[in-house]
Order: C-alpha cells, then sequence, then structure tokens
C-alpha cells in the first residue's frame, strides 16, 4: 500500500531559503545550478515551484505552498521531457483531482526558461479553462502565478505579467520563448509548438478535425484527459498501441486512500465514480463483464481482510496475437496478484516469448505457467518441450506448462458455475466460462471488503497495490463486455469498439481459469 506522504511546508521553507542564501554567497553557483535544471524538470519544480490551492485553508494550510512532488508526479514530468526529446506524442489517461494541470504548466515554464526559442502551446474545449485573468482554475492563471512565485534569479529578466503574460501568451523575452494558448475549434490553428498540452481533450467535440489541425502543428503532442466513454478518439489512441501512455490512478497519489475513495463513491454517481476515478472507459457501457468498483475493492483485498498468501506460485502467458499487440505474463500466489509484465510481440518470435515466460518464472519462484495457446500461441507447446529438455541437461529445475484454449469446450460442463444452469448451456467456451469465473471472484471479493459477507480466501481474490503494471491492469480489466448469443449462451467482448486487446487482463484470466475437476492439471505436481 502507498506510504503516507505528509509534507512538511514549514522545512522546505527553511531549505528554500538557506539553498537562496547560499546561491546568493557563492559566485558561480546559480549557473551551475541552471545547467543542472536544464535535463530535470522534476528537480527544478520540486526544488523552487509553488503552487496555489483554496481548498488548502479549510485543513489549516496556506493557499500558496511549495510545490512538492510526490512519487508518480515526479516519474510523470520525467516522462513528457522523455516525449519532447524522442519528438513523439503521447497520452495521460488520469484519476480527478491530480495535480495535472499544475504539472503540465510547470514543465512548460520550466521549458520557456531553460530551453530558448521553445513554445509551449495549450488547448482546451473551452476559453476561460486554457486562460481567464482573474480565475485559478485556468491554466494561464496557474503558469502567471508560477512564475511569478519563483526567486528572481530564476524568472525571466525583467519579468513583468502584464506585459510579457497578455490573454492566451506568456512570453520570455529573454531568450525568445513562449506558451500560447487556444480553445475550442480553433485548437491547431495558430503557430507550431514544440509540445502542445490537449487540456481534457476525451471531451473535445471536434476531436478528429482538432487531431487533423494538430498534425503539423507540433511533433510532441500529449493528450490529457479523464475518459469519456468508448468509442471516441481519446479512447481509441488510448488503446490503439500506436502512443506511449501515462496512467494517473488515485491510488498513486499518497494523500489518498480507501477512505477518500468511500467517501467518493458515497458522494458521487457510480459512473461519475468509475470513469473520473477509477478511470474506466466503459463505466456507461452495458454488459461489462468485472465492475470497476468491484475491482478497486480488491486492490490489497488480502490486506483489507486480514489474510496472507497461500498456496502455489504461478504463472499466465499471454501470446501476443499480431504485430501491434504485446505478451503479457501474470505472476500469482495463491489468489493474490503480485505482477502482471508486458512486452512487445513485434516479429512473431514465439521461442523469444516462451523463453522469457521461462525466465520471468525462474526470477520470481514460479514452478509452472498456463499459456494461451489459440492462435499464435500454440507454438509455446513445442518451444516450451525444447527449453524444458535443455534445463534438464543443465541440472535446472522444471517448470511445467500446462495449455489454455478459450475456444474450446467449457470445462465441468455438466457443474453449475452459475446455479441453476449448467456450464454447457450457460457459457459459450472455455473463454467466456474463465471471464466469468473472474467476475464472480471480483464480485465476492466486492461483498466481503464492503459489506463483511465471509467467504474463504480461495474464493477471493487481491491485486498487491506494489504489483509490477497495477493501474493498466485495473484499466484492462474494465474493458470486456459480455452478451447473450442466439443460443442464450454468454459471450465475451474483449475489445468492444475496437479497442485493443486487453493482454494484461487476459494473462490474469488465464491464470485463474477454473480446471476440469477430473483433470486438474493445476492439482499435479511439476515432474
Amino acid at each position: 500500500m502507498a506510504e503516507a506522504w505528509k509534507p512538511d511546508y514549514e522545512a522546505e521553507y527553511t531549505r528554500r531559503a538557506e539553498r537562496l542564501a547560499r546561491i546568493r554567497s557563492t559566485p558561480g553557483m546559480l549557473e551551475g545550478l541552471k545547467e543542472f535544471y536544464r535535463d530535470r524538470p522534476a528537480e527544478f519544480i520540486g526544488d523552487w515551484g509553488m503552487t496555489f490551492d483554496p481548498r488548502n485553508p479549510e485543513i489549516g494550510l496556506p493557499a500558496v505552498v511549495p510545490f512538492l512532488l510526490f512519487p508518480k508526479q515526479a516519474e510523470f514530468l520525467s516522462w513528457l521531457r522523455d516525449r519532447w526529446l524522442a519528438r513523439e506524442d503521447g497520452l495521460v489517461e488520469k484519476s480527478r483531482d491530480m495535480g495535472l494541470s499544475w504539472l503540465c504548466v510547470g514543465f512548460s515554464v520550466w521549458m520557456i526558461l531553460f530551453h530558448p526559442g521553445t513554445v509551449a502551446g495549450f488547448g482546451s474545449r473551452k476559453e476561460e479553462y486554457v486562460d481567464d485573468l482573474s480565475d485559478p482554475k485556468s491554466l494561464f492563471w496557474k503558469a502567471r502565478q508560477f512564475i511569478s512565485l519563483l526567486p528572481p534569479e530564476f524568472r525571466p529578466e525583467g519579468w513583468n505579467p502584464k506585459t510579457d503574460a497578455p490573454f492566451m501568451t506568456i512570453k520570455n523575452r529573454e531568450n525568445g520563448s513562449a506558451m500560447v494558448g487556444e480553445a475550442g475549434d480553433n485548437i491547431g490553428r495558430g503557430n507550431r509548438t514544440s509540445v502542445y498540452f490537449k487540456d481534457e481533450s476525451a471531451f473535445y467535440e471536434h476531436a478528429s478535425s482538432i487531431d487533423a489541425a494538430l498534425s503539423q502543428t507540433s511533433n510532441c503532442k500529449i493528450d490529457v484527459s479523464t475518459p469519456n466513454g468508448m468509442g471516441n478518439p481519446f479512447h481509441r489512441k488510448r488503446f490503439g498501441g500506436k502512443v506511449k501512455v501515462f496512467t494517473f490512478h488515485w491510488r498513486d497519489d499518497p494523500r489518498k486512500g480507501d477512505d477518500w475513495y468511500a467517501k467518493q463513491c458515497a458522494e458521487l454517481d457510480p459512473v461519475t465514480v468509475a470513469q473520473e476515478i477509477d478511470i474506466n472507459y466503459a463505466a456507461s457501457v452495458d454488459g461489462v463483464v468485472i465492475p470497476s468498483e468491484w475491482i478497486q475493492s480488491a486492490v490489497d483485498a488480502h490486506v483489507k481482510l486480514g489474510f496472507e498468501p497461500t498456496g502455489a506460485r504461478f504463472g499466465a502467458l499471454d501470446v501476443a496475437d499480431e504485430g501491434k499487440d504485446s505478451n503479457a505474463f501474470c505472476g500469482i500466489h495463491g489468489v493474490v496478484v503480485e505482477r502482471v509484465t508486458e512486452w512487445s510481440g513485434k516479429g512473431g518470435d514465439i521461442f523469444a516469448t516462451t523463453a522469457r515466460a521461462f525466465g520471468l518464472c525462474d526470477e520470481h519462484g514460479y514452478s509452472r505457467f498456463r499459456f494461451d495457446s489459440d492462435g499464435l500461441g500454440a507454438g509455446v507447446r513445442g518451444d516450451a518441450r525444447v527449453i524444458s529438455e535443455t534445463r534438464e541437461e543443465a541440472g535446472q529445475p522444471p517448470i511445467r506448462v500446462d495449455p489454455f484454449r478459450g475456444s474450446e469446450a467449457v470445462t465441468n460442463p455438466d457443474d453449475e458455475d452459475v446455479k441453476g444452469r449448467k456450464n454447457k448451456d450457460f457459457f459459450a467456451n472455455r473463454k467466456s466460462q474463465s471471464w466469468w469465473a473472474l467476475r464472480l471472484r471480483f464480485q465476492r471479493t466486492h461483498q466481503a471488503v464492503t459489506e463483511g459477507r465471509e467467504f474463504s480466501p480461495d474464493e477471493l481474490i487481491s491485486i498487491r497495490s506494489d504489483a509490477e503494471n497495477r493501474d493498466r491492469l485495473t484499466t484492462e480489466l474494465s474493458q470486456p463486455t459480455y452478451s447473450i448469443n442466439t443460443t442464450g449462451k454468454i459471450v465475451i467482448d474483449k475489445a468492444p469498439d475496437g479497442s485493443r486487446s486487453p493482454n494484461l487482463a487476459d494473462s490474469l484470466m488465464i491464470a485463474m481459469s477454473p480446471s476440469s475437476s477430473s483433470i486438474d492439471v493445476w492439482a499435479r505436481l511439476a515432474g
């Protein structure tokens, strides 16, 4: 779980005062610091940035406080720098109230201070969101405030907000750099920019035309938004696999915890919570297999419910189906998800994919793994046999490898996973049965966490909050939808509205897929 993060503003004021005194008394130190900050936006903002929050006085803090970054915020600033230097686009999906506006503004101020001739562009669907000279919610109000609160040593020489920061423009006359703003359908019609931030771009009315207008404006366009349903350009871009994605989930914010989340659930409607808090694109979509609130209940459920991980430690491999798709590997200890790992499937080298799965098992102590044997995954079986023979000759411990084929008939066809319906009459295939089994685990876990209902831990599921790629996994888990076919059976659509296949979620589904009671490959010992 996230460690408590309690900024000490008084101590930070003291540190800054002492640091500034050293700068002013040490010849050459300022020039050295500026060179240091030139490549380090997070360090500059964390050392000298200030932020404004009118809610602070409610809790006994001043409205203006040092901008002390928590780890995910610092990571984001470095990610932005990398996108800009690589001249590539990016997308940021976020929970509400994560400080993204101040981070994007702080990054842009860093850019125009330390990189002469650069231009940072901002666009939003409403003009007042970009600039309102009297409204703190506007992006350029924040930028003027950010610059004005810097020590004079770091402000542009002769900085005057009235002349250097008129409406929709902020200029650094010292080095020729600037920030510019646009709104509505005018986004992308202005001058070229070094980086362009598209504020809440999932809500643009004419998103496709704006994308077209911006295509020649900047080499680095950053979409920043909470989700706004499925099928829109932001959603397609997020799951299209063509841009780098940064996920800013509320669990990455050490100021927030389960009590905060429970308050949001009590005050907001479920769709708003799912969409704007849980980053669930399918919030308003009917037939979601695993609702986002169930998924959030499962984060650290073993901690909330007081049980320790027990049982086998194993993995599951979802093999990439095509060049732009990715391989994914899920690691489990009993019912606790420890990690999900993803890597490119480009090139279709099944042997290399299989070898990497063996390596992950060795690295994390997994004695076996399942693999998706549909499609290209069918090749894993033969490659696993070759690798196992080589391992045996080298005296390495065996790793059991078992196939999972979602297209085959259901397991235990005469049993009733759903009371009153035989499996063979309720599920179209093993894939739908396995997704439904995962759904039932999340449902029981949600009931145990929120209602105090009692279940055996073996019937539940828990996702470690510090699991690798946890935020991506929780987003993907709420993507698949279900429907009833003409014969009355459940079918699963993993990628509604043309979404990218949820590889990480698929690997978890494969890992937790129910086995046949007559041939339970997971109950057998390896060897």
